[in-house]
């Protein structure tokens, strides 16, 4: 019999961490969208758990001796293998880096103070859950030092690094200096430019919103054999690419903020359910990096979704989900579009145009970075929030905490350093639209028509299949020709709200 070889058993073991993954993928979706209130306490025991077992798996020495056999080996691996081989050993390193004892503090500390977040925020207390959010953020900063120490990065840096392999807060500051720069005097041009549409009148039940979301998604390619769609409180797409699970919440007088978040997160699981089924449980068959899976997200959102060509093919059907009459100008392709891209201040960042959604964006993390480097406690939020708030958006959230530094589960649930791919990936998807659409001239009558197969399968070829075979970087060069720039957006922004 043939001696199993050091990367064979690796892969072994990463098979299994990946199973954890998706028992505790669940676990986090169903404690989200299904769980009583009264489970939280131990839920967040029982995740711990898991977290604890996996970082055990992951950190033993055996698997660091594994790694150095294989990485020494003569065996000839093949792309997808090597790659697979470096992913091993950067997860080990990461993981490596925080000692058990801190993944199960911060796993309790981040379950319950997300749940008290959910209660705090209807009432606008900030008071009942900060001080759980200071036990998160101490908890967080001692995790960044030591992945920092591990990694010789920055603490934020490594927080970053995390979501977003090789990204750099200076590099990412650059990036949104530029935005800082353009977005401001563009937005002004912009209000002074465009019509308030007709408004659409509700109310619109949540059955009757489920029903057109579940079609939308039909549409453009959701696979319902393996995955659904559910109510939280806040939006998100989970679950693992077989198991792929889409929340979302409905607001009574306006359907389109449902519908264009579920086709948000329909973007986030087409990605999923696209990735490598023959590296489904290794490291290489994972999504690339936040800004990556973002860009998935709000490519099927602002690039196509919030689209004239999509609201003319969407529109019937609509009407007809509602049961209005198709005379009802209110109800118009070009009506509708306008509500999906009028643009105008706003407190919540999920709901945004995608205009001033950078500047939120931006916001975060300014005061993320401070709160890491110890520049800013959790008591000082809500003041240092009002005033970026009103230097960016002309907003004073004062007297509007729960509009304001708690409209956002991440920090509560102890995501740090995850904010910046969202801008991150509404550069990459202006560019990798821009390159579809030089791909394939007649995209915008074919999303009129209703017909996205092409689309997807473009999707699916040159970004979900590849998993991470390339860096983020070098997919962008392979797929784009050029590295992530800003124009695109820029550009994308013009076309849109300032051309005739």
């Amino acid at each position: 019999m043939r001696e199993v070889t050091a990367y064979e058993e690796l892969e072994s073991r990463f098979g299994e961490l990946s199973h954890l993954g998706h028992a505790r993928a669940i676990l986090n979706w169903d404690e989200a969208a299904m769980m009583p209130p009264g489970g939280g306490d131990v839920r967040g025991e029982s995740l711990a758990v898991l977290a604890a077992i996996a970082h055990q798996r992951l950190t033993g020495p055996e698997i660091e001796a594994l790694l150095d056999r294989a990485e020494d080996s003569d065996e000839q691996l093949g792309p997808w293998q090597s790659a697979n081989l470096r992913l091993m050993g950067r997860w080990h390193r990461h993981a490596s880096a925080v000692p058990e004892s801190l993944v199960r503090a911060t796993q309790i500390a981040s379950t319950r103070c997300e749940q008290a977040w959910r209660i705090a925020r209807g009432n606008d207390d900030w008071s009942a859950v900060s001080p759980l959010l200071e036990e998160v953020v101490r908890l967080t900063i001692e995790w960044a030092n030591a992945l920092g120490e591990r990694l010789s990065l920055e603490p934020y840096d490594a927080l970053l690094d995390g979501y977003e392999p090789d990204a750099r807060a200076a590099h990412v500051a650059e990036l949104f200096d530029d935005l800082k720069t353009f977005l401001p005097e563009f937005l002004e041009r912009v209000l002074e430019r465009q019509e308030i549409p007709v408004p659409v009148r509700g109310p619109f039940r949540s059955e009757q919103q489920y029903a057109l979301g579940e079609r939308m998604m039909r549409a453009v390619g959701f696979d319902f054999d393996r995955g659904r769609l559910d109510v939280s409180h806040h939006p998100f797409c989970g679950g693992v690419p077989d198991d792929t699970r889409i929340t979302t919440r409905y607001n009574k007088e306006d359907f389109l903020e449902s519908l264009m978040a579920v086709l948000h997160e329909t973007g986030h699981a087409l990605y999923s359910q696209g990735l490598p089924s023959d590296w489904r449980h290794q490291p290489v068959g994972t999504a690339l990096g936040m800004s990556v899976h973002e860009s998935q997200s709000l490519f099927m959102e602002m690039q196509v979704a919030r689209s004239l060509p999509f609201m003319t093919f969407a529109a019937p059907i609509i009407r007809e989900v509602f049961g209005v009459d198709g005379d009802d100008g209110a109800w118009s392709p070009a009506n509708l579009h306008a509500h999906t891209i009028r643009v105008q201040r706003d407190y919540i960042r999920v709901g945004a145009d995608e205009v001033t959604y950078p500047l939120h964006v931006i916001l975060r993390f300014e005061l993320e970075q401070a709160l890491i480097a110890g520049d800013l406690t959790v008591r000082d939020i809500p003041d240092a929030w009002d005033e970026l708030m009103t230097r960016y958006l002309g907003l004073s959230t004062r007297d509007n905490l729960k509009d304001g530094c708690m409209q956002d589960v991440h920090w509560f649930a102890g995501i740090f350093g995850y904010f910046p791919t969202y801008s991150l990936g509404a550069l990459t998807a202006a560019q990798l639209f821009d390159a579809a659409s030089r791909a394939n001239p007649d995209l915008g009558q074919q999303i009129e028509a209703g017909e996205f197969r092409s689309l997807i399968e473009w999707l699916r070829r040159e970004i979900h299949s590849r998993g991470q075979l390339l860096n983020a970087e070098d997919l962008l060069m392979e797929v784009t020709g050029e590295r992530l720039d800003a124009r695109f957006f820029k550009a994308h922004l013009e076309r849109r709200y300032l051309t005739d």
